[in-house]
Protein backbone atom coordinates (compact mmCIF):
# COMPACT_ATOMS: atom_id res chain seq x y z
CA UNK A 1 0.00 0.00 0.00
CA UNK A 2 0.82 3.39 -0.37
CA UNK A 3 2.03 5.12 2.31
CA UNK A 4 -0.07 8.61 3.06
CA UNK A 5 2.88 9.31 5.84
CA UNK A 6 3.65 12.89 5.63
CA UNK A 7 7.28 13.45 6.96
CA UNK A 8 9.49 13.51 4.02
CA UNK A 9 11.57 10.45 3.42
CA UNK A 10 15.34 10.60 1.00
CA UNK A 11 17.02 7.46 -0.20
CA UNK A 12 17.77 4.97 2.86
CA UNK A 13 14.87 6.31 5.15
CA UNK A 14 11.71 4.63 5.65
CA UNK A 15 7.99 6.41 5.37
CA UNK A 16 8.66 7.81 9.47
CA UNK A 17 11.96 9.26 8.13
CA UNK A 18 14.75 6.64 10.48
CA UNK A 19 17.54 5.14 8.54
CA UNK A 20 16.31 1.54 9.42
CA UNK A 21 13.78 -0.89 8.49
CA UNK A 22 10.35 -0.64 9.85
CA UNK A 23 10.43 -4.00 11.58
CA UNK A 24 13.19 -2.35 13.89
CA UNK A 25 11.21 0.96 14.57
CA UNK A 26 9.02 0.96 17.28
CA UNK A 27 6.16 3.40 16.64
CA UNK A 28 4.02 4.20 20.53
CA UNK A 29 0.17 5.46 18.60
CA UNK A 30 -1.40 6.82 21.01
CA UNK A 31 -5.07 5.37 20.42
CA UNK A 32 -8.37 7.13 21.66
CA UNK A 33 -10.30 3.94 19.96
CA UNK A 34 -12.05 6.04 17.06
CA UNK A 35 -11.30 5.66 13.73
CA UNK A 36 -8.24 7.74 13.23
CA UNK A 37 -6.22 6.39 15.76
CA UNK A 38 -7.09 2.69 14.72
CA UNK A 39 -6.43 3.37 10.78
CA UNK A 40 -2.97 4.85 11.88
CA UNK A 41 -2.28 1.78 14.53
CA UNK A 42 -3.53 -0.46 11.59
CA UNK A 43 -1.86 1.46 8.74
CA UNK A 44 2.08 1.20 10.62
CA UNK A 45 1.35 -2.65 11.29
CA UNK A 46 0.50 -2.87 8.42
CA UNK A 47 3.69 -1.37 6.76
CA UNK A 48 5.86 -4.03 8.87
CA UNK A 49 6.37 -0.94 11.73
CA UNK A 50 6.72 -2.83 15.63
CA UNK A 51 3.42 -0.90 16.45
CA UNK A 52 2.88 -0.89 20.20
CA UNK A 53 -1.17 0.88 21.01
CA UNK A 54 -1.68 3.40 24.33
CA UNK A 55 -4.94 3.65 25.34
CA UNK A 56 -5.54 6.73 28.21
CA UNK A 57 -8.04 6.49 30.92
CA UNK A 58 -8.08 10.18 31.61
CA UNK A 59 -11.21 10.29 34.06
CA UNK A 60 -13.90 8.03 35.68
CA UNK A 61 -14.11 5.10 34.32
CA UNK A 62 -17.44 4.11 35.26
CA UNK A 63 -19.17 7.21 34.48
CA UNK A 64 -17.42 6.98 30.96
CA UNK A 65 -18.92 3.55 30.56
CA UNK A 66 -22.39 5.77 30.39
CA UNK A 67 -21.13 8.06 27.77
CA UNK A 68 -20.97 7.93 24.46
CA UNK A 69 -18.87 10.00 21.41
CA UNK A 70 -16.12 10.65 23.38
CA UNK A 71 -12.59 9.56 23.22
CA UNK A 72 -11.02 8.12 25.99
CA UNK A 73 -13.93 6.34 27.79
CA UNK A 74 -14.69 2.49 28.46
CA UNK A 75 -16.36 1.95 25.54
CA UNK A 76 -13.07 3.41 23.49
CA UNK A 77 -10.96 1.42 25.54
CA UNK A 78 -12.82 -1.29 24.33
CA UNK A 79 -12.81 -0.79 20.68
CA UNK A 80 -8.98 0.24 20.76
CA UNK A 81 -7.92 -3.40 22.24
CA UNK A 82 -10.25 -4.72 19.55
CA UNK A 83 -8.88 -3.16 16.69
CA UNK A 84 -5.37 -4.31 18.61
CA UNK A 85 -5.93 -7.56 19.10
CA UNK A 86 -7.40 -7.91 15.40
CA UNK A 87 -4.37 -6.68 13.91
CA UNK A 88 -1.78 -8.30 16.14
CA UNK A 89 -0.30 -5.44 18.12
CA UNK A 90 0.41 -4.98 22.32
CA UNK A 91 -1.96 -2.42 23.45
CA UNK A 92 -1.75 -0.97 27.13
CA UNK A 93 -4.05 1.01 29.08
CA UNK A 94 -2.48 3.80 31.33
CA UNK A 95 -3.99 5.52 33.91
CA UNK A 96 -3.69 8.89 34.08
CA UNK A 97 -6.93 10.32 35.30
CA UNK A 98 -5.28 11.94 38.58
CA UNK A 99 -2.94 13.79 36.89
CA UNK A 100 -5.88 14.52 34.17
CA UNK A 101 -8.20 16.47 36.49
CA UNK A 102 -4.96 18.13 37.43
CA UNK A 103 -4.18 19.35 34.90
CA UNK A 104 -6.76 19.82 32.32
CA UNK A 105 -10.71 19.63 34.07
CA UNK A 106 -9.35 21.44 37.28
CA UNK A 107 -7.85 24.53 35.15
CA UNK A 108 -10.94 24.10 32.93
CA UNK A 109 -13.50 24.86 35.73
CA UNK A 110 -11.25 27.90 37.24
CA UNK A 111 -10.90 29.17 33.64
CA UNK A 112 -14.93 29.08 33.22
CA UNK A 113 -15.09 30.42 37.05
CA UNK A 114 -12.91 33.68 35.81
CA UNK A 115 -15.07 34.12 33.09
CA UNK A 116 -13.05 32.40 30.60
CA UNK A 117 -13.66 30.09 27.39
CA UNK A 118 -10.88 27.31 28.36
CA UNK A 119 -9.86 24.80 25.33
CA UNK A 120 -9.15 21.90 27.12
CA UNK A 121 -7.95 19.62 24.27
CA UNK A 122 -5.23 22.42 23.86
CA UNK A 123 -3.94 21.96 27.13
CA UNK A 124 -4.24 17.95 27.17
CA UNK A 125 -1.99 17.98 24.35
CA UNK A 126 0.27 20.25 26.48
CA UNK A 127 0.09 17.86 29.50
CA UNK A 128 -0.77 14.51 29.57
CA UNK A 129 -0.58 13.21 25.55
CA UNK A 130 2.54 15.65 24.27
CA UNK A 131 4.68 15.59 27.47
CA UNK A 132 3.56 12.29 29.73
CA UNK A 133 2.72 10.40 26.82
CA UNK A 134 5.75 11.04 25.24
CA UNK A 135 7.65 10.44 28.02
CA UNK A 136 6.40 7.27 28.46
CA UNK A 137 6.69 6.36 24.97
CA UNK A 138 10.60 6.69 25.41
CA UNK A 139 10.48 4.29 28.31
CA UNK A 140 9.21 2.40 26.14
CA UNK A 141 11.99 2.44 23.80
CA UNK A 142 9.77 3.92 21.22
CA UNK A 143 11.49 5.73 18.40
CA UNK A 144 8.56 8.12 17.87
CA UNK A 145 5.01 8.58 19.59
CA UNK A 146 2.51 8.37 16.08
CA UNK A 147 -0.78 10.20 16.86
CA UNK A 148 -4.50 10.17 14.73
CA UNK A 149 -4.35 14.34 14.47
CA UNK A 150 -4.74 16.11 10.89
CA UNK A 151 -1.82 18.05 10.75
CA UNK A 152 1.42 17.43 8.61
CA UNK A 153 4.61 16.90 10.07
CA UNK A 154 6.84 18.32 7.24
CA UNK A 155 11.09 18.59 7.23
CA UNK A 156 12.17 21.81 5.69
CA UNK A 157 15.25 22.57 4.14
CA UNK A 158 17.38 22.95 7.18
CA UNK A 159 16.29 19.28 8.42
CA UNK A 160 14.07 20.98 10.93
CA UNK A 161 10.45 19.46 11.49
CA UNK A 162 7.85 21.87 11.03
CA UNK A 163 3.75 21.99 11.94
CA UNK A 164 1.72 22.44 9.13
CA UNK A 165 -2.13 22.76 8.56
CA UNK A 166 -4.03 19.51 7.55
CA UNK A 167 -5.05 18.76 4.39
CA UNK A 168 -8.23 18.99 4.98
CA UNK A 169 -9.55 22.18 5.98
CA UNK A 170 -12.52 20.92 7.49
CA UNK A 171 -10.27 18.51 9.60
CA UNK A 172 -7.61 20.27 10.51
CA UNK A 173 -6.58 20.19 13.94
CA UNK A 174 -3.39 22.48 13.74
CA UNK A 175 -5.01 25.70 15.97
CA UNK A 176 -4.81 22.70 18.98
CA UNK A 177 -1.73 21.85 18.82
CA UNK A 178 0.23 25.23 18.58
CA UNK A 179 1.65 24.62 22.03
CA UNK A 180 3.66 21.93 21.02
CA UNK A 181 7.12 22.05 21.28
CA UNK A 182 10.15 21.71 19.04
CA UNK A 183 11.41 18.68 20.56
CA UNK A 184 8.14 16.85 20.75
CA UNK A 185 7.52 18.05 17.03
CA UNK A 186 10.82 15.70 16.30
CA UNK A 187 9.38 12.38 18.24
CA UNK A 188 6.04 12.97 16.63
CA UNK A 189 4.75 11.50 14.11
CA UNK A 190 0.99 12.06 12.16
CA UNK A 191 0.17 9.42 9.42
CA UNK A 192 -3.33 11.42 8.88
CA UNK A 193 -1.69 14.94 8.40
CA UNK A 194 -1.77 14.25 5.00
CA UNK A 195 -5.05 12.62 4.03
CA UNK A 196 -8.65 13.88 3.70
CA UNK A 197 -11.36 12.00 6.35
CA UNK A 198 -13.32 10.19 4.01
CA UNK A 199 -10.03 8.53 2.63
CA UNK A 200 -9.32 7.74 6.35
CA UNK A 201 -12.74 6.21 6.59
CA UNK A 202 -12.25 4.33 3.36
CA UNK A 203 -8.92 3.12 5.34
CA UNK A 204 -10.98 1.69 7.88
CA UNK A 205 -13.34 -0.27 6.24
CA UNK A 206 -10.29 -1.58 3.87
CA UNK A 207 -9.22 -2.95 6.88
CA UNK A 208 -12.51 -4.17 8.22
CA UNK A 209 -11.84 -2.33 11.46
CA UNK A 210 -14.82 -2.85 13.98
CA UNK A 211 -14.95 0.61 14.00
CA UNK A 212 -14.80 2.12 10.67
CA UNK A 213 -18.25 2.95 10.85
CA UNK A 214 -17.77 4.59 14.53
CA UNK A 215 -19.13 8.22 14.56
CA UNK A 216 -16.47 11.45 15.30
CA UNK A 217 -16.56 12.36 18.89
CA UNK A 218 -18.67 15.57 19.18
CA UNK A 219 -17.77 16.51 22.62
CA UNK A 220 -15.14 17.72 25.21
CA UNK A 221 -14.25 14.22 26.41
CA UNK A 222 -14.93 14.85 30.01
CA UNK A 223 -18.59 17.05 29.57
CA UNK A 224 -21.35 15.01 28.84
CA UNK A 225 -23.83 16.59 26.12
CA UNK A 226 -21.61 19.80 26.54
CA UNK A 227 -23.10 20.47 29.48
CA UNK A 228 -19.96 22.89 30.54
CA UNK A 229 -21.91 24.82 33.68
CA UNK A 230 -22.90 21.92 34.69
CA UNK A 231 -19.70 19.76 35.50
CA UNK A 232 -18.48 23.47 36.96
CA UNK A 233 -21.35 23.98 39.23
CA UNK A 234 -20.38 19.81 40.35
CA UNK A 235 -16.97 20.43 40.83
CA UNK A 236 -16.87 23.96 42.59
CA UNK A 237 -20.69 24.66 43.59
CA UNK A 238 -19.15 27.50 46.36
CA UNK A 239 -17.65 29.64 43.33
CA UNK A 240 -20.98 29.81 41.11
CA UNK A 241 -22.86 33.01 42.39
CA UNK A 242 -25.46 34.74 40.70
CA UNK A 243 -25.27 38.54 39.71
CA UNK A 244 -26.66 41.47 36.95
CA UNK A 245 -27.10 41.15 33.40
CA UNK A 246 -25.80 45.19 32.74
CA UNK A 247 -26.18 46.94 28.95
CA UNK A 248 -22.71 48.45 27.83
CA UNK A 249 -24.73 52.04 28.91
CA UNK A 250 -25.48 50.83 32.37
CA UNK A 251 -28.65 49.81 32.70
CA UNK A 252 -29.22 47.14 34.77
CA UNK A 253 -31.34 44.90 32.72
CA UNK A 254 -31.86 41.19 34.78
CA UNK A 255 -29.80 39.18 36.78
CA UNK A 256 -28.24 35.94 35.95
CA UNK A 257 -27.78 32.19 37.88
CA UNK A 258 -24.13 32.37 37.30
CA UNK A 259 -21.30 34.07 34.89
CA UNK A 260 -20.57 30.42 34.35
CA UNK A 261 -24.13 30.08 31.86
CA UNK A 262 -22.55 32.78 29.44
CA UNK A 263 -19.69 32.93 26.60
CA UNK A 264 -18.80 35.90 25.26
CA UNK A 265 -20.27 36.19 21.65
CA UNK A 266 -23.17 34.61 22.75
CA UNK A 267 -26.76 35.76 21.68
CA UNK A 268 -29.30 32.92 22.32
CA UNK A 269 -30.38 32.56 25.97
CA UNK A 270 -29.27 36.25 26.96
CA UNK A 271 -32.48 36.42 29.52
CA UNK A 272 -33.55 39.97 28.14
CA UNK A 273 -35.56 41.05 25.52
CA UNK A 274 -36.85 44.37 24.49
CA UNK A 275 -34.78 45.26 21.65
CA UNK A 276 -35.37 46.24 18.52
CA UNK A 277 -31.38 44.64 17.02
CA UNK A 278 -30.58 41.18 18.56
CA UNK A 279 -28.75 41.85 21.69
CA UNK A 280 -25.18 39.99 22.48
CA UNK A 281 -22.79 39.17 25.63
CA UNK A 282 -19.91 41.14 25.36
CA UNK A 283 -18.62 40.87 28.68
CA UNK A 284 -17.78 38.79 32.07
CA UNK A 285 -16.72 40.50 34.78
CA UNK A 286 -15.90 38.02 37.28
CA UNK A 287 -15.17 40.05 40.54
CA UNK A 288 -18.27 42.13 40.26
CA UNK A 289 -20.38 39.12 38.84
CA UNK A 290 -21.98 41.07 35.96
CA UNK A 291 -23.19 40.06 32.28
CA UNK A 292 -22.53 42.83 29.67
CA UNK A 293 -24.73 42.67 26.63
CA UNK A 294 -25.22 44.89 23.97
CA UNK A 295 -25.45 45.20 20.22
CA UNK A 296 -23.18 43.34 18.13
CA UNK A 297 -20.81 46.39 17.14
CA UNK A 298 -19.90 45.81 20.52
CA UNK A 299 -17.83 42.58 20.27
CA UNK A 300 -15.33 44.34 17.24
CA UNK A 301 -11.54 44.70 18.62
CA UNK A 302 -8.99 45.82 17.00
CA UNK A 303 -6.68 43.48 18.18
CA UNK A 304 -5.91 40.92 21.46
CA UNK A 305 -3.13 40.73 24.01
CA UNK A 306 -1.41 37.29 24.75
CA UNK A 307 0.42 35.54 27.26
CA UNK A 308 2.23 32.11 27.46
CA UNK A 309 3.40 32.31 24.24
CA UNK A 310 4.88 29.24 22.54
CA UNK A 311 6.80 30.23 19.43
CA UNK A 312 7.95 27.15 17.35
CA UNK A 313 9.37 29.11 14.52
CA UNK A 314 12.68 29.93 15.65
CA UNK A 315 13.52 33.14 17.29
CA UNK A 316 10.86 35.59 18.44
CA UNK A 317 9.76 37.60 15.64
CA UNK A 318 10.84 41.07 15.81
CA UNK A 319 7.37 43.55 16.02
CA UNK A 320 5.00 44.19 13.13
CA UNK A 321 5.76 40.94 11.98
CA UNK A 322 2.96 40.22 9.50
CA UNK A 323 1.25 36.97 10.10
CA UNK A 324 -2.40 35.24 10.07
CA UNK A 325 -4.06 34.37 13.24
CA UNK A 326 -7.26 32.04 14.50
CA UNK A 327 -8.73 32.53 17.33
CA UNK A 328 -11.35 29.94 16.88
CA UNK A 329 -10.06 26.34 15.21
CA UNK A 330 -12.51 26.53 12.99
CA UNK A 331 -12.44 30.24 11.24
CA UNK A 332 -10.58 31.49 8.18
CA UNK A 333 -7.32 32.51 8.88
CA UNK A 334 -6.95 36.53 9.50
CA UNK A 335 -4.04 38.69 8.28
CA UNK A 336 -2.59 40.61 11.11
CA UNK A 337 0.56 42.36 12.63
CA UNK A 338 2.29 40.53 15.91
CA UNK A 339 4.19 42.92 18.68
CA UNK A 340 6.46 41.45 20.79
CA UNK A 341 5.96 43.12 24.15
CA UNK A 342 8.73 41.21 26.16
CA UNK A 343 6.38 38.83 28.60
CA UNK A 344 3.23 38.85 26.10
CA UNK A 345 2.39 39.74 22.26
CA UNK A 346 0.19 41.94 21.06
CA UNK A 347 -1.79 41.12 17.91
CA UNK A 348 -3.44 44.31 15.72
CA UNK A 349 -5.93 42.69 13.28
CA UNK A 350 -5.98 44.12 9.38
CA UNK A 351 -9.96 44.29 10.07
CA UNK A 352 -11.53 44.46 13.40
CA UNK A 353 -12.53 40.81 14.84
CA UNK A 354 -15.84 39.90 16.94
CA UNK A 355 -16.20 37.46 19.58
CA UNK A 356 -12.91 37.25 21.25
CA UNK A 357 -13.10 35.40 24.46
CA UNK A 358 -10.23 35.73 27.19
CA UNK A 359 -9.35 32.06 27.36
CA UNK A 360 -9.31 31.12 23.37
CA UNK A 361 -5.96 30.47 21.75
CA UNK A 362 -4.90 32.49 19.23
CA UNK A 363 -2.82 30.62 16.69
CA UNK A 364 0.35 32.24 13.89
CA UNK A 365 0.33 30.52 10.71
CA UNK A 366 2.73 31.65 7.74
CA UNK A 367 0.69 30.27 4.92
CA UNK A 368 0.09 26.73 6.00
CA UNK A 369 3.21 26.90 8.65
CA UNK A 370 2.38 26.97 12.21
CA UNK A 371 4.24 29.31 14.04
CA UNK A 372 3.00 29.62 17.65
CA UNK A 373 0.29 31.14 19.71
CA UNK A 374 -0.56 32.43 22.88
CA UNK A 375 -3.67 32.16 24.77
CA UNK A 376 -5.71 35.63 24.86
CA UNK A 377 -5.92 38.26 28.18
CA UNK A 378 -8.52 40.48 29.32
CA UNK A 379 -6.52 43.32 28.54
CA UNK A 380 -7.93 45.71 25.96
CA UNK A 381 -6.38 47.14 22.92
CA UNK A 382 -6.57 50.87 22.14
CA UNK A 383 -9.62 51.55 20.12
CA UNK A 384 -6.99 53.21 17.86
CA UNK A 385 -5.49 50.53 16.88
CA UNK A 386 -3.41 53.08 13.66
CA UNK A 387 -1.87 54.80 16.69
CA UNK A 388 -1.15 51.79 18.61
CA UNK A 389 1.04 50.30 15.93
CA UNK A 390 2.54 53.53 14.90
CA UNK A 391 3.63 53.97 18.27
CA UNK A 392 5.28 49.84 18.37
CA UNK A 393 6.73 50.52 14.92
CA UNK A 394 8.65 53.20 16.41
CA UNK A 395 9.93 52.24 19.65
CA UNK A 396 11.35 49.11 17.48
Amino acid sequence: MTSPLNSQSSSGLNSLGFAKSPQDTRVIVAMSGGVDSSVVATMLAEEGYDVVGITLQLYDHGMAIQKKGACCAGQDIYDARQVADKIGFPHYVLNYESRFKQEVIDDFTESYLRGETPIPCVKCNQTVKFRDLLATSKELKGDCLATGHYIQRVMNEEGRAELHRGLDPTKDQSYFLFGTTQEQVDFLRFPLGGLEKTQTRALAEKFDLPVYDKPDSQDICFVPEGRYSELVQKLRPEGVEGGEIVHVDGRVLGHHDGIIHYTIGQRRGVGVGGFEDPIYVVGLDPDTRQVIVGPRECLARPGIVLNDINWLAGKIPVSGRKVEIKFRSVMHPEPARVFNNGKTFTVIFDTPQYGIAPGQACVFYDGPRVLGGGWITREEVASDAGTFEANAMEAV
